[in-house]
């Protein structure tokens, strides 16, 4: 039971094996997320009710992957990325430049660490590695938000 358990806990944190790309698993795991935001967009309520579900397994399947790799916060967990980008999108018209901004606003955010991001990953197993991402997520579309409120209010 225990293995199942494990099994299913790696499955969900690399985000069914997305984790396991070479070089770049955050990004990929980023990529992942726009892509869930694409077909989800036009369903609201499906979109927030994934993305809810996503951060609840999420916490729990990190830190018990964290158990099972044996390391703090292994590269191959991508689920904190898909939900950080999702995060990310909250209330953005889904267009292709607008994706494309978006996506380099978290990952700048996730890679960057502005405070208090960096602190959060200290904060025990699954909760550490998905709340930076989450936060990441956050000032990501916060900066989007107020970016593009500036570039409407300069352009109508």
């Amino acid at each position: 039971m225990k293995n199942k358990i494990d099994n299913i806990s790696k499955l969900i944190a690399t985000f069914f094996g997305v984790g396991y790309l070479p070089l770049i698993p955050g990004t990929f795991g980023s990529v992942v997320g726009v892509i869930v935001y694409y077909f989800l967009q036009m369903h609201e309520y499906i979109f927030y009710s994934v993305l809810f579900l996503l951060i609840m397994v999420g916490f729990w399947a990190c830190g018990r992957a964290e158990i099972v790799f044996g390391k703090k916060d292994p590269q191959s967990i991508v689920i904190d990325e898909v939900v950080g980008v999702m995060i990310a999108f909250i209330l953005v018209p889904f267009t292709w430049i607008n994706a494309v901004i978006v996506f380099i606003l978290f990952r700048i955010m996730d890679v960057a660490k502005p405070y208090p991001i960096r602190k959060l990953e200290n904060l025990p197993g699954g909760f550490g590695i998905m709340a930076d991402d989450i936060v990441a997520g956050i000032y990501a579309n916060i900066i989007f938000q107020l970016g593009s409120s500036i570039v409407s209010y300069k352009f109508v």
